[in-house]
């Protein structure tokens, strides 16, 4: 399980009890193992389910579906004493927590999309580690995952992760449901998901969580096809992270590429432009080298783009060099153009990114 950087993903039936109450020794027990990950320079961050589970006791909501605003009261409630029960756990660790809240569209709009990939950014240079969660309060059925099997595959694809673990009550794929099937088969690698891994799936068991086999394979197939192993593991017993390390049953799904080449496949051939940035000699040839594009090398800027849009770099002599996503709309980059970097805050009145486009973001032609 050696990463740079890892997602986990916790199901509702991990960290909750029947009863509403959190399982305080697991979740002490995982935040252990996150503690002994960082400390060998394992960035990680966290998918943690549980705010409507805990939710319901604390407003005393029956068991069973709810209805869109009961489900989004009780994540109000207990997305507060989820917070501050990771909080506690890791800070006791020596850990900072920092809590996320996305909903589908931020996934989707590119450019919360950036905003988000940058609060990672951030929040793992500091060491914090990322706690995320549906935001539940305010989505609709129509801007929904619906699970955060799938949140964690789109927050590991945002993050560039290399892998994603799914801790779950179950130890992998099997050929059918092993509590039905005594000849169920356990897969161990998974190297593609075809039609017959997807029949092989079942319906959701816990009667906490709301993700099946079904959701796993979902969100296996959005990581592994931006570069992202993935690892389904049981994590019900102590130290789940540690245990999946020294060899304990799992089924990895493998990546397809790297995350960093699968993303800059996704700029170079899924995006259109929208706008052209003309850059000079100096530029070129520090993006040949493999360095950002800073306002300073940028002469001109053509078209109307909104931060995070797709962006031709093209020298002065009319050559395509790169594409990448741009960190300016089309009117504060035409501002900036020919700046240093030191100068950006103080005409824009804002402090923005240093880069035009961040290496990162960019890819060569």
């Amino acid at each position: 399980m050696l990463a740079r950087r890892l997602v986990v993903k916790v199901g509702s039936s991990l960290l909750v009890q029947p009863d509403g109450d959190i399982r305080q020794p697991w979740l002490d027990s995982l935040t252990h193992d996150i503690q002994r990950l960082r400390a060998r320079g394992t960035e990680v961050i966290v998918v943690s389910s549980g705010a409507i589970a805990l939710g319901r006791r604390v407003l005393g909501l029956p068991a069973g579906p709810l209805p869109l605003e009961q489900k989004q009261a009780a994540a109000a409630a207990g997305q507060i004493r989820l917070a501050g029960a990771w909080a506690a756990s890791l800070g006791a660790h020596g850990l900072p927590a920092a809590q996320i809240l996305l909903t589908l569209d931020d996934t989707e709009s590119r450019r919360r999309y950036l905003n988000a990939r940058s609060t990672f950014a951030a929040l793992l240079n500091q060491r914090a580690v990322p706690v995320v969660n549906e935001n539940d309060t305010v989505a609709t059925t129509e801007i929904r995952f619906g699970d955060n099997d799938r949140l964690s595959a789109r927050v590991a694809v945002m993050a560039s992760a290399e892998t994603l673990v799914l801790l779950s009550d179950v130890d992998g794929l099997y050929t059918a449901d092993p509590r039905r099937s005594p000849d169920a088969r356990h897969l161990p690698v998974v190297e593609e998901i075809t039609p017959e891994i997807e029949a092989m799936a079942g319906g959701a068991g816990s009667v906490v969580g709301t993700g099946g086999m079904v959701s796993k394979l979902v969100a296996a197939r959005i990581a592994t096809h931006a570069g992202c192993a993935v690892l389904l593991a049981r994590g019900d017993a102590l130290h789940p992270l540690d245990a999946v390390e020294q060899g304990a049953r799992s089924s990895l799904f493998v990546a397809k590429a790297s995350p960093h080449g699968a993303r800059k496949h996704w700029i170079a051939a899924a995006l259109g432009v929208t706008g052209v940035l003309r850059v000079d000699e100096g530029a070129a040839r520090a993006l040949v080298a493999g360095r950002s594009l800073l306002p300073a090398g940028v002469r001109t800027v053509e078209g109307r783009f909104e931060r995070g849009d797709a962006v031709l770099i093209r020298s002065i002599d009319g050559r395509d060099l790169a594409k990448g996503l741009v960190a300016y709309d089309a009117d504060d980059a035409a501002r900036i153009v020919g700046l240093r970097s030191d100068d950006i805050e103080r005409t824009l009145g804002y402090r923005g990114r240093d880069e035009l486009i961040h290496r990162d973001d960019l890819v060569l032609l």
